[in-house]
C-alpha cells in the first residue's frame, strides 16, 4: 500500500486521516499553501474553481447604467410637513423589506429557471448540430424508398371515382 504515498507519509497517516485537497477549495483555488511547482504546470486557470466573490457582486461594474431606487427617490415629504416619526420609520422599513424580498423572490422563481435554459440551450444545439449528419442519411432513405413507393401507389389510386347518389 506504499505505492501511493508520497515521502513522509505512513500507512497510519493516509488510513486515519480525512483527505484534505491541498490545491485549495472549490472558492479559493490559489491558496497560500500551494507549490510554486503545481502553479508552473497549471497554465490555464480552471474555470469551474473560479473565486466567488459574494461581497462585490458587479465587479466589472455591468450595472452601473442601472436605475437604483431607493427609500428617499420614491417617498419624500416637504419640509415644514411631516408624518408621525413611527409611520416615517415603519414605511421605509416596509419598503426596504419589500424591495429586498421581491428581489430575492423574482430572482429565485425567474433566475435559476433562465440558468437552467442558459445551460441546456447549448447542449441542445450541440445535439442538432451532431444529429444533423443522421438527419441527412434519413432523408436520403426516405426520399429514395418511400417517395416513389407512394407517388406509384397515388398514380394507382388517382383514377378511382366514387360517386354518391342518394334513392329516394
Amino acid at each position: 500500500m506504499t505505492g501511493g504515498l508520497k515521502d513522509g507519509e505512513t500507512d497510519e497517516e493516509f488510513l486515519h486521516s480525512p483527505f484534505i485537497r491541498k490545491q485549495g477549495n472549490i472558492y479559493k483555488p490559489n491558496n497560500k499553501d500551494m507549490d510554486n511547482d503545481s502553479l508552473n504546470e497549471k497554465t490555464m486557470e480552471d474555470v469551474h474553481t473560479k473565486e466567488i466573490d459574494l461581497v462585490n457582486r458587479d465587479p466589472k461594474h455591468i450595472n452601473d447604467d442601472v436605475v437604483k431606487v431607493d427609500f428617499e427617490d420614491v417617498i419624500a415629504e416637504p419640509a415644514g410637513t411631516y408624518s408621525f416619526d413611527g409611520v416615517w420609520k415603519a414605511s421605509f422599513t416596509t419598503f426596504t423589506v419589500t424591495k429586498y424580498w421581491c428581489y430575492r423572490l423574482l430572482t429565485a422563481l425567474v433566475g435559476i429557471p433562465l440558468a437552467l435554459i442558459w445551460a441546456v440551450v447549448p447542449c441542445v444545439k450541440s445535439y442538432l448540430i451532431e444529429i444533423h449528419c443522421v438527419s441527412r442519411v434519413y432523408s436520403i432513405c426516405v426520399h429514395t424508398f418511400c417517395d416513389p413507393l407512394f407517388e406509384a401507389m397515388g398514380k394507382c389510386f388517382s383514377s378511382i371515382r366514387i360517386r354518391l347518389t342518394k334513392e329516394v
